[in-house]
């Protein structure tokens, strides 16, 4: 416990003397709903984090980590949260796919890929969900198929064709992690690759998306003919039902603590924004207010909990319980406010922005009813859900 307190101090101090100076205005910028706010500037602070060590902290130190234990892993993130400093923007490559790559990639991917992931260098996104599949993956029908010389250097390659769409950041990424269907004619979860895609070329095609709060964060992402390498295909080809999976696991790992830092400050936030406006007298309110916190303390207990575990389904659990908490939020935010949150001077206040980005909470990352449906089938044992109209029968 004393080299724990030891570690928080490091981290807290080093946080303290380095959000100075050219990065002093970073404090508080980013994240989701706000992911265009001084991008080029957070990018900047990311690679001085990578230049200090400060990036892949979990990883292995043959990756490249500094190969934190979970409890140190737990005090950097909640240091980072609490020290104000900017949302990360290469979370996908550093939480999702680095992770991936450790576990299921093979050892000429790691070596290529791993090192620009550590230094900020190569940013990704996640070609995961689509318009007909929204967030049932294994209804996907974005296709690749293996041809002779498509791989760009003359070898064989992959082809792709097909759309993905509410792909966080596709806009400022040169990666993308692409499940498609490799084998023609098959269903479901079968017959799925998990393949790595250059965005820089001919065939991608990115389009923002205009989103309630006026920012365009998420994207759809077109593939016509685009190409990418045959040996960049991680795992088996048509194992990507596993590996996507095991995505999802590290997905929600040790950086939700981080994130329920945020979420008390937002909380915080909103009390002092009752107390403000008189509406903390609102007994209804106070109690809400009460069981909110009540209910961010149950996040962290669960979250600590699943952590002493491998990543498995009932992750689903965690992505269940803090989607619902923070759009809860946000209509919290609201009625703490009164009536000057129904009003703006032009631009939304952060409160007016919480309330309308938490509505998609529930929606990214997987929507509540397939992690219902996730925590049903996968965790309790249940009947599957009927699928079409003759399983119903």
């Amino acid at each position: 416990m004393e080299n724990h307190g030891r570690f928080r101090r490091e981290v807290a101090t080093w946080l303290a003397d380095n959000l100075t100076g050219e990065f002093a205005g970073v404090r508080g910028l980013g994240g989701p709903g706000r992911e265009h706010e001084a991008f080029e500037a957070r990018l900047a602070w990311e690679r001085h984090l990578a230049a200090a060590g400060w990036t892949c902290v979990g990883w292995p130190t043959q990756f490249g980590g500094r190969g934190l234990s979970l409890a140190e892993q737990v005090i950097f993130h909640e240091e980072y949260a609490a020290s104000g400093a900017p949302a990360r923007v290469s979370h996908l490559g550093e939480q999702l796919l680095g992770p991936t790559l450790i576990a299921f990639g093979t050892p000429e991917q790691q070596r290529r890929f791993l090192p620009p992931i550590r230094a900020v260098e190569q940013l990704w996104c996640q070609g995961y969900s689509e318009p007909g599949a929204g967030s049932d993956l294994a209804a996907v029908s974005t296709t690749a198929r293996l041809e002779p010389g498509a791989g760009g250097d003359g070898g064989p390659g992959w082809i792709l064709n097909g759309q993905k769409i509410w792909t966080s950041l596709a806009h400022v990424a040169d990666w993308c992690f692409v499940v498609a269907r490799t084998e023609p004619g098959s269903t479901r979860h079968h017959g799925l690759s998990y393949l790595l895609v250059p965005m820089d070329q001919p065939g991608v095609t990115v389009r923002p998306i205009t989103q309630l709060t006026g920012t365009s964060e998420f994207n759809e992402v077109f593939f016509d003919d685009a190409r990418t390498e045959a040996g960049l295909v991680v795992g088996e080809p048509g194992d990507g039902w596993r590996v996507a999976m095991g995505t999802l696991g590290f997905e929600r790992g040790v950086s939700t603590l981080g994130q329920q830092i945020g979420f008390r400050r937002e909380l915080d936030g909103i009390v002092a924004q009752a107390r403000a406006t008189g509406t903390i007298d609102d007994p209804v309110l106070r109690d809400d207010l009460a069981r909110a916190r009540i209910d961010l303390r149950v996040l962290r207990a669960h979250a600590l909990r699943t952590l002493q575990r491998e990543p498995g389904p009932d992750v689903a659990v965690g992505k269940l319980l803090w989607a619902g908490w923070h759009r809860r939020l946000g209509e919290l935010a609201m009625r703490a406010r009164g009536a000057r949150g129904l009003t703006t001077g032009g631009d939304l206040d952060e409160w007016q922005r919480l309330l309308l980005f938490s509505r998609a909470d529930t929606i990214y990352g997987g929507s509540d009813e397939i992690q219902r449906n996730i925590i049903a089938e996968r965790v309790l044992g249940l009947p599957k859900e009927p699928r079409n109209t003759e399983e119903r029968r």
